[in-house]
């Protein structure tokens, strides 16, 4: 049992990713997340192999960014990834940007991902080899604290 988030990506801060004020653009911290969601895809067993012998893949129902502290150009950061739930055709992921070795995160992602058959169109449950990876991760990741930024909602007091 491993009782740690997955690294699933690491990257340096590319200078034509800051802003003005030398900052990490907003959609670059989505950029950076999408990779790890790539790279969990590999893990799971919906790498490129995957993809091709199941006719499945993953889109991304639903995404909340949460921006926590500044990230400049040039930094080293790397995406840890925790497996918060799943059923047959979904995955509840939390994404959270470290500098390495670091423990507060300076950036975080909740995402819904949905199992999708390629040729079909629609949802799906996940193929039988893909579904044992996930029971596996999520095993791994059961007794994890969820992320204080899991499940926030968005508004302004009326």
């Amino acid at each position: 049992m491993c009782n740690a988030a997955l690294t699933t990506y690491r990257t340096r801060i590319h200078a034509d990713w800051v802003d003005y004020n030398g900052h990490l653009r907003d959609a670059f911290y989505l950029l950076i997340f999408s990779h790890a969601t790539d790279a969990l895809m590999d893990a799971l067993g919906l790498d490129e192999a995957g993809r091709a012998r199941t006719g499945h893949t993953l889109y991304t129902l639903e995404c909340h960014l949460n921006f926590l502290a500044e990230v400049k150009g040039g930094e080293a950061v790397e995406v840890r990834t925790q497996l918060l739930a799943h059923d047959a055709k979904r995955l509840h992921i939390h994404h959270a940007l470290y500098r390495p070795a670091e423990a507060d995160s300076l950036a975080e992602s909740e995402q819904m991902l949905m199992n999708i058959d390629s040729v079909a169109g629609r949802s799906a449950p996940f193929d039988a080899q893909v579904a044992e990876q996930v029971q596996r991760l999520a095993a791994d990741h059961h007794e994890l604290a969820t992320p204080a930024c899991v499940g926030r909602v968005i508004g302004l007091r009326r």
